[in-house]
């Protein structure tokens, strides 16, 4: 490797540690405070705000950011398992559980993300664009299965949202359910999804 290009390199890596840095700043500002403050963010990263700005052109440069580390540490990868699978119904669970999954990696910065989406435009676009995603995922698996009722993916759509398995996992933490992790509740939300979805009479 040349001196030119061991630098650039070296380079990179520091760009790449700044920008998780100010990611991970992010979301503990986000958990703690319920905002998106750049310039708080800034501090706890110990950046200046510039270098925010750089890094990500906005703050819905930043916003998207949080989300797509959101989305790598909850293995929305696996989404494409679930529409590769050969059976509509297993392909569903499959959705099912693998939202669980994302949703339980950070259930307190999703939680204040999506709050801070109805009381600010530019964090609500975003939010409502990740949304938007979700129901056309839930509109292809709908659309594979045998006798599903009309507003079958609309009726997916609901049920895996944050909200659904994050109300479940209060619920369940006060049973035999171990703990409070939202990935407790894809059971109840794959019971919920087939019962509303006609799963009983497809296979009947």
């Amino acid at each position: 490797m040349s001196p030119r290009s061991y630098r650039m390199g070296q380079r990179q890596a520091e760009v790449d540690e700044t920008r998780a840095r100010i990611v991970a700043a992010a979301r503990v500002h986000l958990s703690e405070t319920g905002g998106l403050s750049l310039d708080a963010v800034a501090r706890r990263a110990d950046v200046a705000r510039a270098t925010v700005y750089y890094q990500f052109g906005s703050k819905t440069g930043l916003l998207e950011a949080v989300c797509d580390a959101l989305a790598d540490q909850g293995g929305m990868a696996r989404l494409a398992e679930a529409f590769g699978l050969a059976d509509p119904w297993a392909a569903v669970d499959r959705f099912v559980e693998v939202m669980g999954g994302f949703w339980a990696v950070d259930r307190v910065c999703t939680r204040r993300l999506r709050a801070l989406a109805a009381l600010d435009d530019e964090v609500g676009r975003v939010i409502a664009d990740r949304d938007a995603r979700r129901r056309e995922g839930a509109a292809v698996l709908a659309a594979r299965l045998p006798a599903a009722p009309p507003d079958a993916a609309g009726l997916l759509f609901v049920l895996t949202a944050f909200e659904t398995y994050d109300a479940l996992a209060a619920e369940l933490a006060g049973t035999a359910a171990a703990g409070d992790d939202l990935t407790a509740a894809v059971p109840a939300v794959t019971r919920l999804v087939r019962a509303a979805l006609g799963a009983e009479q497809a296979e009947a």
